[in-house]
Order: structure tokens, then sequence, then C-alpha cells
């Protein structure tokens, strides 16, 4: 009878082999659940960036607002955590051109990121 209770019973080395596997693969596991929570925050809040900068980009083009106002600043009391930036620069395949750029923040994770977007824009109002 004595030989039966062991055939069942788990010996120290293998619940400590066991207890060392976990401890190698519990680390590697919680990095891959950081690393998809990140990829998550990042494509949520890089979408939402993408379309605040894209009615930034449309105002700024639409009412020749790159011309002539401040090319920085956030997105209200609505988006606390989003700012944007724009730049203007000639288009080198034609003098009449401007390249207009914004460029969304954000956050995720402490980290900063940024989407950019460019447009032409008609340059004749800068000459003005």
């Amino acid at each position: 009878m004595i030989s039966r209770r062991r055939q069942h019973a788990f010996t120290f080395a293998e619940i400590l082999a066991a207890l060392v596997f976990l401890a190698l693969l519990v680390p590697a596991i919680m990095e891959g659940i950081t690393l998809c929570s990140r990829a998550s925050l990042m494509a949520e809040r890089g979408a939402f960036a993408v379309s605040l900068a894209q009615n930034k980009l449309d105002e700024l083009a639409l009412n020749d607002a790159w011309s002539r106002e401040d090319l920085s600043g956030d997105f209200g009391e609505d988006f606390p955590n989003f700012r944007w930036e724009a730049e203007h620069a000639p288009w080198e395949e034609t003098g009449n051109m401007e390249e207009l750029t914004v460029r969304a923040f954000f956050n995720v994770q402490g980290r900063e990121e940024s989407v950019t977007l460019t447009t032409l824009v008609s340059g004749s109002t800068a000459n003005r």
C-alpha cells in the first residue's frame, strides 16, 4: 500500500520546479499584458488625436488662420490631455502653395505621443 501513495504524490523537487517555472513565466505574462494595454490605449487615443488634428487642420486651412494666428494651443476643457502645434512652409513643387502641418500630442502611460497630418493650402495669403 505504501508504494501506491508515492505514485500519486508530488515530490518536493517537482513542486520546486513548478514554482521556478511559474516565477519565470509570470513576469513574461505581465509584460505581455502591459504591452497589450499600452497598444490599446495608443490606438484609442491616437485615433481620437487624429480626429482632433483633422478638425484643427480643416479649421486653420478654411479660415486662412494658419497665416495670421498663433500656431499652437490645446483643444479646450473638453479634451484636457490633448494639445496641438502647427507649422507651415513653402511647398517645394510650386511657389504658390504652402504645406500646412498639424501635430496633435497626447499621453499614454506617462509618455508623450503624437500624430501628424499635413495638407496643402494656397500660399497667396502668406504674401499679403
